[in-house]
């Protein structure tokens, strides 16, 4: 599971804006969503026909390669650097 996310924002006029999220404390804050989004899978899964082990452990399986992902963008003289660890 990822530990933190680095958020940069590098405007080309001023210095470049570096965030760092611990992932722990926002999930525990928003543990009630996360349930509810886990009840809507599991009712979606049912809905269509899905295993919901199946559902569940792919998703589990994305959210642990996170660790190491880089997303890059870029628009105009802005960029936006979004790193996982």
């Amino acid at each position: 599971m990822p530990q933190v996310v680095t958020v940069t924002v590098d405007r080309s006029d001023r210095r470049p804006i570096r965030i760092w999220v611990p992932v722990l404390p926002v999930v525990l804050v928003l543990f009630p969503v996360v349930v509810l989004v886990v009840l809507a899978a599991i009712v979606a899964c049912v809905v269509f026909r899905i295993g919901v082990v199946r559902a569940l452990g792919a998703a589990w399986r994305v959210i642990s390669a996170l660790p190491g992902a880089r997303f890059d963008i870029a628009q105009g003289r802005t960029a936006v650097l979004v790193a996982i660890r």
